[in-house]
């Protein structure tokens, strides 16, 4: 490494402990439910609270990531960030999850009533890592037996039977394959498992389903990452067979990269940095305006999505993460410019300097359309999981 590059990515590693400082103060200063438990997670631009209804899947992802950063990062292992990720698990199994069912809600009151519930199971997934990262910080058993139980579960609904979560059957709309299940199960695998063999080994099945079900996105001569296909893993008809989220794929290729490695699979790797990382961020980046638009179609013609052409947080965390990883994978200088491409646009659009924490949505032309911190679809997750993995990759490389 050169001493140019070195400087670089010390000012990257500075950047982002600061900047996970300001995100981290802000959401513990802001988004606690003292009297109830739980957190509330619809934050204004300066940390009020515009909504007291708890949505139950960013319950978990905050619950997750207090741990995660609790049970990594010196500074943050302190009692007052356990005993507030405590709390919130307490919520969650006591509120969140419905027994007769193992349904999560996907909203309830600040007291904890349930509002609504869905028929997807990603409420269900952040409930189950957070019961396994909560478990690693507090030592409880009961914690991991509750994430067990819910992944079991998970597996029986997308491996088994799906009946229980309330999908009509009708004969126009086939079952589908869609990328946000079948990636989701390679990452969850790997936070319930990582250490511990004898869980590994029992959900090595589920986990090879989800990567053969990632596999059937690859469309096109290779050239496109569809967001649904069918479940034989053709592209679908329509305007919902075309659709492209480069976000998307990009956060699977390093959910598929991080696998490659723990596996020493070389040509796993090459296909997560060719196919879903490289293609999806050149064909998605907006090279008028810079940012990564929300949703494309592989034929070019207008995605049906309203907010298509928007730039959302989400998608630019998850290329920062792809692009740092590899790059430290394979030492190729052009994915740590990619990594400086989209770090310029981030930093510079979505970071808030007055009153900290970031913006989640912007224009096509890098606009603030909505200047909320918090909301029904962004809490404390994608960021802070962002900069913590960036610090942990930056302080590898440095060494």
């Amino acid at each position: 490494m050169n001493e140019a590059t070195r400087k670089q990515l010390e000012s990257y590693l500075e950047k982002c402990e600061s900047e996970l400082d300001r995100v981290m103060n802000f959401w513990l200063t802001n988004s606690h439910d003292e009297k109830n438990g739980g957190f509330f997670v619809c934050l204004g631009r300066d940390g009020k609270v515009y909504d007291e209804t708890k949505y139950c899947w960013l319950q978990g992802r905050q619950v997750w990531s207090y741990c995660k950063l609790y049970n990594n990062i010196p500074k943050y292992h302190t009692d007052a960030i356990l005993n507030v990720a405590k709390r919130g698990g307490e919520f969650l199994m006591k509120y969140v999850k419905n027994p007769e069912n193992n349904k999560c809600f996907f909203t309830v009151t600040k007291t904890g009533d349930p509002i609504k519930i869905q028929r997807s199971i990603f409420s269900e997934c952040f409930y189950m890592i957070a019961m396994a990262e909560l478990a690693r910080a507090t030592g409880e058993a009961k914690y991991k037996t509750e994430a067990v139980a819910m992944m079991d579960q998970l597996q029986h609904w997308v491996m088994v039977d799906d009946t229980a979560l309330g999908h009509p059957r009708l004969s126009g709309s086939p079952a589908v394959n869609t990328l946000a299940v079948a990636m989701i199960f390679i990452i969850l695998v790997e936070e319930l498992a990582w250490d511990d063999a004898e869980l590994r080994e029992k959900y090595a099945p589920l986990e090879e389903w989800g990567l053969k079900q990632t596999m059937q996105h690859i469309q096109r001569n290779d050239e496109v990452i569809l967001e649904v296909v069918s479940t034989d893993g053709n592209e679908l008809p329509g305007s919902q067979g075309r659709v492209m989220n480069p976000g998307h794929a990009i956060e699977t290729g390093w959910f598929l990269l991080q696998y490659a490695k723990k596996r020493n699979r070389p040509d796993l790797r090459d296909l997560a940095i060719s196919q879903f990382m490289v293609k999806p961020f050149l064909t998605g980046w907006d090279k008028e305006n810079g940012g990564i638009l929300y949703f494309l179609d592989a034929d070019g013609l207008s995605p049906t999505q309203l907010e298509w052409n928007m730039k959302l947080w989400w998608p630019h965390c998850e290329a920062l993460i792809a692009f740092l990883m590899a790059y430290r994978e394979t030492g190729e200088q052009q994915y740590l410019d990619y990594f400086k491409q989209v770090w310029d646009y981030t930093i510079k659009h979505f970071v808030d300097p007055e009153h900290g924490g970031w913006y989640g949505y912007l224009s096509k032309q890098g606009v603030v359309s909505q200047d909320f911190k918090g909301g029904p679809f962004k809490g404390f997750f994608h960021v802070p999981r962002c900069l913590f993995m960036c610090i942990g990759m930056l302080q590898e490389l440095l060494k």
